[in-house]
């Protein structure tokens, strides 16, 4: 499949090829891509960089077993993406865990929160600069992923 027309280019100097592209046009790749056959959104992942994010696609035409990977270039300072939730149903989570570890934020997301962590978690652990030179403290008790508001489970009835 050529991309050229986005203005896409190609690097192969890590062993698999990467079709490389500026973040604004995402929508419109994805849709291109869509059209053709390419019908399976794989990942949507995001490294840190240090200086920037690098924000990682992986779509599958499932007729042909071709596969396409994307990558693009975000700062670090403002990680902004436009969605592609409404193209491929299934980035919807994907590009919520991106944003929820690294804090990449999809713009146009129909739903865009924490889908790991707790909703008041503060930072992105998979960022570079998040401090993990600190005390450790457990986050809720043993019991928070049964309870939420950590109160002891119901006793069942004894017969």
């Amino acid at each position: 499949m050529n991309l050229e027309k986005f203005g896409v280019q190609v690097d192969d100097s890590t062993g698999t090829l990467y079709h490389i592209f500026e973040a604004p046009r995402i929508r419109e790749i994805a849709s291109e891509l869509k059209e053709n056959g390419f019908d399976y959104l794989s990942f949507v992942t995001a490294i840190d960089r240090k200086e920037f994010l690098e924000v990682v696609y992986l779509f599958i035409n499932m007729d042909t077993s071709e596969k396409i990977f994307l990558k693009t270039r975000i700062p670090s300072d403002d990680p902004r993406i436009p969605t592609i939730a409404d193209i491929y149903p299934g980035a919807n989570w994907l590009e919520r865990e991106a944003y929820d570890l690294l804090g990449v934020i999809f713009e146009g997301h129909p739903d865009l929160r924490r889908i790991l962590l707790p909703p008041d978690y503060e930072g992105h652990p998979l960022r570079k600069d998040f401090p993990i030179h600190m005390e450790y403290e457990p986050y809720r008790s043993g019991d928070w992923l049964v309870n939420h508001q950590n109160v002891p489970p119901a006793k069942r009835k004894k017969e």
